[in-house]
Order: structure tokens, then C-alpha cells, then sequence
């Protein structure tokens, strides 16, 4: 089971009620793109999620991968980012094919979490009460375009 974990989280798959649950909305949690807001006759929700893109998203679900590949993650890790804290880690473990432990959790901020708010940030993400300096990526770090087997 650990195996299975880290592989999904090598590859970013969430997992429902562990990563997201019926309270996230796509936009939160990088699903976007599985919404086709131009679908002929609309669909349940669609203008909650406008109304919700349009005042901003206030936490972001993305992946983390830690630059030392000693320390390792498991959940609830505090995330920094600028040296603040700035959310926590939902589901962590070693990445053997990244070579270090990753995990995704939420990034916050009430002025609203963008693309640009995230990738400008300088992240650290504390394991057992040291801080350690952490990649972030909106995209999966292992495989990005989907070319691999979805297995």
C-alpha cells in the first residue's frame, strides 16, 4: 500500500478524502482543467465555480518535493513559504523515482493563490522541527505530460 501511495503522489493523483473531499472545488485542488465552463446547456455548479474564480482562490493543492532526499514526509508537515507559514502537507512519502520525499498539500493566503503567487514563493516545508528548502510544482514532477502508463 505505502508503494502504491508514493507512486500516486510522484505523479500528483489525488485521492479522495485524504487530498480533497465534497468541500474542495476543482479550481482548488489544480482540477481545472476537467471543466469545460463553454459546455453547451451549462452544467449543476457552474455558476458557483465562476463566482469562486472570479473572487479568487484562497488555497491551492499543490506538489512538494523536498531538495535533501534524507528527511521523509508523511502528513501534517507545516509548509513555509518566505519563511511564513503557509499551509500543511496532506500526504507525504519517498519518491523513488524522484529520489527525495514529496507530498501535496495546500498553500493559503487570503489575498488569493495564484500561479505566479506560487511560483515566486521560496518554500521549506518542516519535518520533525527542522526546516527543509522544497520544490514546488502545479504540474506532477514525475511524468508531466501523461506520456506514461495511467496505472
Amino acid at each position: 500500500m505505502q508503494a502504491l501511495e508514493t507512486l500516486r503522489l510522484e505523479k500528483a493523483y489525488r485521492d479522495y478524502g485524504t487530498d480533497v473531499d465534497n468541500l474542495d472545488t476543482p479550481l482548488e485542488v489544480g482540477l481545472s482543467r476537467f471543466v469545460d465552463f463553454d459546455k453547451p446547456g451549462g452544467f449543476i455548479g457552474k455558476e458557483a465555480l465562476l463566482r469562486h474564480r472570479e473572487a479568487g482562490i484562497k488555497h491551492r493543492l499543490v506538489q512538494f518535493l523536498l531538495e535533501d532526499p534524507e528527511p521523509l514526509l508523511y502528513y501534517n508537515e507545516i509548509i513555509y513559504r518566505n519563511g511564513e507559514p503557509a499551509g500543511r502537507i496532506l500526504a507525504g512519502g519517498y519518491g523513488h523515482t524522484l529520489g527525495a520525499s514529496g507530498g501535496l498539500g495546500y498553500v493559503e493566503n487570503e489575498q488569493g493563490v495564484t500561479t505566479d503567487y506560487i511560483k515566486s514563493g521560496m518554500y521549506e516545508i518542516n519535518v520533525a522541527g527542522t526546516r527543509y528548502p522544497a520544490k514546488v510544482s502545479l504540474r506532477p514532477m514525475y511524468d508531466p505530460n501523461g506520456e506514461r502508463i495511467r496505472a
